[in-house]
């Protein structure tokens, strides 16, 4: 369960998250839409615990998984290296033990001898959610995941982040409508720092076409 509740935090005169409340079962996949500047990034990193909150709580599960939207990667490294060294930066031996068949389960394995800087944008994705997924998380928290991926990578990533929310919970944040269609269970539409809507999938037919504009800016 991840519990937000009442969450506001401003950058000098710029408040960038209102007040913001969200309860989050386990095992649900959350999609914060929303334009550039809405506080998804800033509400994802008070939740990893990055940066803090002006005011309000959260409560969250103490495995946490994060894959920030610029994916920052060691390139020089090959794919099983750099997940072994990023094992052993978090002192955790068992995934150390693990790394092939995390390797496998986010489909690396074809591309596992290579050196980072040789993948495609779709497969650094891959290794990114790979590092995420070290320490086996109960919360997955993707920033932007599917940026930059032409629509082949779109499938593939959005196949893999769905078959992920099957045991875990996972918030991600976009601000393309089609995104949140394809992965989420729910979304919370979130503008100017406060929750404008916040419904389960199957209803976000009834609020499409008022927001379609801002959320393709």
């Amino acid at each position: 369960m991840v519990s937000i509740q009442h969450i506001s935090k401003s950058f000098g005169s710029q408040k960038v998250l209102n007040d913001v409340s969200l309860e989050i079962p386990a095992g649900q996949i959350v999609g914060l839409l929303g334009p550039n500047g809405a506080g998804k990034s800033t509400l994802m990193k008070i939740l990893i615990g990055l940066w803090s909150a002006d005011s309000g709580t959260v409560s969250a599960p103490s495995r946490i998984g994060y894959l920030p939207e610029n994916n920052p990667l060691y390139e020089e490294m090959y794919v099983t290296e750099y997940l072994q060294f990023m094992a052993k930066m978090t002192n955790d031996k068992c995934q150390m033990t693990n790394v092939d068949a995390l390797i496998d389960k986010v489909g690396l394995t074809p591309e596992c001898h290579k050196h980072i800087r040789e993948l495609s944008k779709g497969y650094r994705q891959r290794v990114g959610l790979a590092q995420a997924l070290l320490g086996d998380p109960e919360l997955l928290i993707l920033d932007e995941p599917t940026t930059g991926l032409d629509p082949n990578q779109l499938v593939e990533i959005r196949s893999l982040i769905r078959s992920l929310g099957k045991d875990r919970t996972v918030i991600l944040s976009t601000h393309i409508m089609q995104e949140v269609r394809e992965m989420c269970d729910r979304v919370v539409i979130l503008d100017h720092g406060t929750v404008k809507a916040d419904l389960p999938i199957d209803q976000i037919d009834n609020l499409e076409t008022l927001f379609h504009e801002k959320t393709q800016n």
